[in-house]
């Protein structure tokens, strides 16, 4: 039988598994030190503890690993990896560098339940939740190719997956990230996670942590959002909006609102219109996206003209605006298209033998 994974066990959990042997509780803290911010992959590396210790938890624990089955390098410096699960699944990250940050995008799921139109990870369907190590062992595992004092300074909950559909081990990741004594120590203030509007489960996440909040919007009314984003049908703009509105957000935070532009769906001077309409009195930034094209999708990306105009709309309205450009076109970097090309490829190498 497979040792479980001593990163599935909590700091408090593991102090109990110490104090049960005689062991210093403090104990604890040096062997996650180790884990997270040397980013140790044997015990046998965890000099400051005994001889005795280190092969008592290795007889007793495995230190978990995600394998690296592909990275693909953009010519804008952005890098994508197709991590393997223990289970054979496989699950993608992806890192983008920017002047004065270093940021990865990671998945909590492999693969995504919600069925966005748009979206390439949605044609994979729900494979599984991700366990709270399979999260942030995407940041050690990236932090391990980078070269020098190179590291990641910003996560984005981005991914693969919805992070509030997967809350427990989700919660338990960020925990892991953002501890400055023993975990990776990512301030909170540098971590975003995306959502697709679980009301109540936002309503959890704002009191239960200090991380930024980012809603996938993408469509002004809920007659175009219910077809793009089946969610909607749950949880309908008003709700969603009431909740935003009723959230404690603090004065020099701003909840972001991310709208990806469609040619032809939601991309008119008229649904800017109504999107500013629709955002009035909350503080936020939208963050627009023109759509990243992929294979077996029936959209297109918007003119720059258009992007422009709807931008200028928003600016009128005294909206802060972004427009998020397209980053590793050539290598695929929406999520999903690198692992269905992978299982399009493996499918096709089995086909031939």
């Amino acid at each position: 039988m497979m040792k479980p994974n001593i990163k599935d066990l909590s700091f408090t959990e593991f102090e109990t598994y110490l104090v049960e042997r005689k062991q210093p509780a403090y104990r604890a803290g040096q062997v996650w030190q180790w884990l997270y911010q040397k980013r140790a992959v044997s015990f046998a590396e965890m000099t400051n503890l005994s001889v005795s210790l280190r092969e008592q938890i290795a007889k007793d624990f495995a230190i978990s690993r995600l394998a690296i089955e592909r990275k693909a390098d953009s010519s804008d410096g952005t890098v994508k990896f197709l991590f393997r699960l223990a289970d054979d699944r496989s699950i993608e990250s992806v890192l983008i560098p920017e002047a004065k940050r270093l940021t990865l995008c990671i998945s909590t799921q492999a693969g995504c339940g919600f069925g966005c139109a748009f979206c390439a990870t949605a044609l994979l369907g729900l494979k599984r939740n991700l366990r709270a190590s399979e999260i942030f062992d995407q940041i050690l595992e990236a932090n391990r190719t980078l070269d020098g004092d190179r590291r990641i300074t910003h996560v984005v909950l981005m991914g693969m997956g919805e992070p509030l559909a997967n809350y427990g081990q989700t919660v338990r990741a960020l925990d892991v990230m953002t501890d400055t004594s023993w975990g990776i120590g990512i301030s909170p203030r540098r971590i975003t996670l995306s959502t697709v509007g679980l009301v109540p489960q936002i309503q959890k996440l704002m009191d239960e942590t200090n991380i930024n909040l980012a809603i996938s919007l993408h469509a002004p009314t809920d007659e175009i959002r219910s077809k793009l984003m089946p969610v909607n049908r749950k949880y309908s703009l008003r709700q969603l909006m009431e909740c935003c509105r009723a959230l404690p957000i603090p004065r020099r935070k701003r909840i972001t609102f991310e709208y990806v532009l469609l040619r032809g769906v939601n991309d008119s001077a008229a649904d800017a219109q109504q999107l500013a309409e629709l955002l009035l009195g909350i503080r936020c930034k939208v963050n627009l996206i023109p759509f990243n094209p992929h294979p077996g999708s029936e959209f297109e990306r918007p003119e720059s003209r258009d992007v422009e105009q709807f931008q200028q709309i928003l600016y009128f309205h005294g909206l802060q605006v972004n427009v998020r450009r397209p980053r590793g076109d050539d290598i695929q970097a929406a999520c999903g298209q690198l692992q269905g090309e992978t299982i399009a490829e493996r499918e096709g190498a089995a086909g031939r033998c």
